[in-house]
């Protein structure tokens, strides 16, 4: 589409940048809740004899339960608005984490996690957030995406410096409770700002009307809506895969290479700053070039990094890797969700996108499990991190395959 065109049919109002605020600060707060579990995973082991795999399942079951209520959230919330789904999750991520540290077993845990903490709460902040944002810009959708999905990096930024010296001081349950009281009381008046209906626009991507006036010239097929899905959920599932096993597994590896657990809590935040800082700089560029070649250099950058894991064994140079990790795959994240407000018409944006952030999330979910029960096998991570980097090759080959169907073809999609 031009930028006159741009400028024409823009649905882009001030206001859109307080609900691009107040979604960051939702998600800071929202995805303290799986870090809660990432920072708790030694003491969890150490206090109870338990298999690394116990806490590596509770995250697990945490973001498989996020991207399946996604889908759910992001088709209530297009048929009434943001904002009930928001207040629904404020309450049930702050009560689901005092749940779960009362729990008397790891099946309690894992299931508290999984259907209170995940499927009924962090599910409201992300896929129906980032939708939600879609539909108040497009001339600087790429943007406004990268920002509000900076805050789920910087959660991983912020809380694990809080959540690890308190877990040091008072024990991992008491700082559960403390985190569950202090976001319901947080997110809940933030949803206020979610009260405004977004304004009128016109449904579809600029390349799905053009695909198809030209299809009725064009010799070559329509590319159906499913196969496109498809591949876009394939190929977030392996970046997915490899993202989570340093994010999982990072403050573990730092202490089983003998660095103290707030080192590896540093070295966590250090690569989730620089993946909030990565978001803004891919939104920028995503921008300018689309949302799928966005993925295609972010996934490559970071394979490559990744491999860079197996390699280092000093504290300075683990700092290194995990800062340069953060600045190459932060981008890729948001980048899925301005490929998926380009190639389908507005109107299936939220359980679409639910669709593929669920995906996305299941690739989170079983990344962080692989690596602990590679670890379990093996007594070491670095299995683990090239088994991340051939799910991230796999990665690679769907978007190439995707952007293969660029000319005529893109956006030339068909209902099935």
């Amino acid at each position: 589409m031009s930028q006159a065109a741009n400028r024409d049919h823009s649905v882009e109002t001030p206001y859109g940048w307080v609900v691009v605020a107040a979604s960051l600060a939702y998600l800071v707060v929202a995805y303290g809740s799986s870090h809660l579990v990432i920072v708790s995973l030694k003491p969890m082991v150490d206090l109870y004899d338990w298999p690394r795999w116990i806490p590596s399942l509770a995250y697990s079951a945490l973001m498989i339960g996020a991207g399946v209520g996604g889908i759910v959230m992001g088709l209530w919330a297009d048929k009434t608005s943001i904002r009930w789904p928001a207040m629904v999750g404020a309450v049930m991520i702050g009560g689901g984490v005092i749940v779960a540290s009362y729990a008397p077993d790891h099946w309690t845990l894992i299931a508290s996690c999984g259907l209170l903490v995940g499927l009924l709460g962090t599910s409201t902040a992300f896929s129906p957030m980032l939708a939600n944002i879609t539909r108040w810009f497009d001339r600087r959708r790429g943007l406004a995406i990268a920002i509000t999905a900076s805050g789920q990096a910087l959660a991983g930024a912020v809380w694990p410096l809080i959540f690890e010296p308190r877990i040091a001081a008072i024990g991992w349950q008491e700082t559960w409770r403390e985190y569950g009281i202090v976001a319901i009381a947080i997110m809940l008046p933030i949803t206020f700002a979610f009260r405004r209906p977004v304004p009128r626009q016109p449904d579809g991507g600029a390349s799905i009307a053009r695909g198809r006036a030209e299809q009725t010239t064009s010799s070559e097929p329509a590319v159906p809506y499913n196969l496109v899905l498809g591949l876009l959920s394939l190929a977030i599932v392996g970046c997915c895969v490899a993202m989570a096993m340093p994010m999982v597994h990072l403050i573990a590896y730092c202490s089983d290479l003998g660095f103290s657990s707030a080192s590896g809590a540093r070295m966590l935040s250090l690569l989730l700053f620089c993946s909030a800082v990565s978001r803004l700089i891919f939104g920028i560029i995503s921008d300018r070039i689309g949302g799928l070649k966005t993925i295609l250099f972010g996934s490559a950058a970071q394979a490559a990094t990744l491999g860079l894991f197996t390699l280092v064994g000093t504290e300075a140079s683990l700092y290194a890797v995990s800062g340069l990790f953060g600045l190459v795959f932060g981008g890729i994240v948001p980048a899925y969700a301005l490929a998926v407000r380009e190639l389908f018409p507005a109107r299936d944006t939220g359980w679409r996108m639910g669709v593929v952030f669920l995906f996305g999330t299941g690739g989170m979910a079983l990344g962080g499990f692989l690596g602990g029960w590679i670890f379990d096998l093996a007594g070491h991570y670095h299995i683990a991190f090239l088994v991340g980097v051939a799910f991230n090759v796999v990665n690679l080959m769907a978007i190439v395959t995707l952007l293969r169907f660029k000319g005529p073809r893109m956006g030339a999609l068909a209902p099935a």
